[in-house]
């Protein structure tokens, strides 16, 4: 498991409206470029497509929400990876402790396994993802404090 973590100066309900929308994280993500929802969100069981793009390679992912609670934590799995994403939020120093994390939770699927092994998804895989949620958090952050 990948986690990270950020203090942000607003409140859980106010940073958790921004993360349960999965039409938003292409404004922060070096990765993701938006996402679209495909049944009602963001309540537990709802389906959404996420849109990515690594230099020239672009794709697009199928998730679920698996935890959304308001205020506290927004959880999905992407089908394609076998990858549960997840917010958690906890009050902290008068903000919010904002934390995303990474969790394999099944085998990948064998065409985004054969397109990793390729290295056009980056040589380092795997510290290019750590990086993307810490810049991903910085941006939560200057739109929750700056909006």
């Amino acid at each position: 498991m990948d986690e990270c973590s950020i203090v942000v100066d607003a409140t859980p309900d106010e940073v958790w409206a921004l993360i349960a929308d999965p039409t938003r994280v292409g404004d922060w993500s070096p990765e993701c470029t938006g996402g679209s929802w495909k049944t009602p969100g963001p309540a537990v069981g709802a389906r959404f497509v996420g849109h990515n793009r690594h230099g020239r390679v672009r794709w697009t992912t199928h998730c679920r929400v698996t935890e959304s609670v308001p205020g506290e934590r927004f959880t999905f799995t992407v089908l394609e990876s076998a990858m549960t994403w997840g917010y958690r939020l906890e009050p902290a120093d008068g903000g919010t402790r904002l934390t995303q994390w990474r969790d394999r939770t099944g085998a990948w699927a064998i065409l985004p396994r054969l397109l990793a092994a390729t290295g056009l998804l980056g040589r380092d895989r795997e510290t290019l993802m750590v990086d993307g949620m810490r810049r991903t958090l910085t941006g939560i952050k200057s739109t929750a404090e700056h909006p």
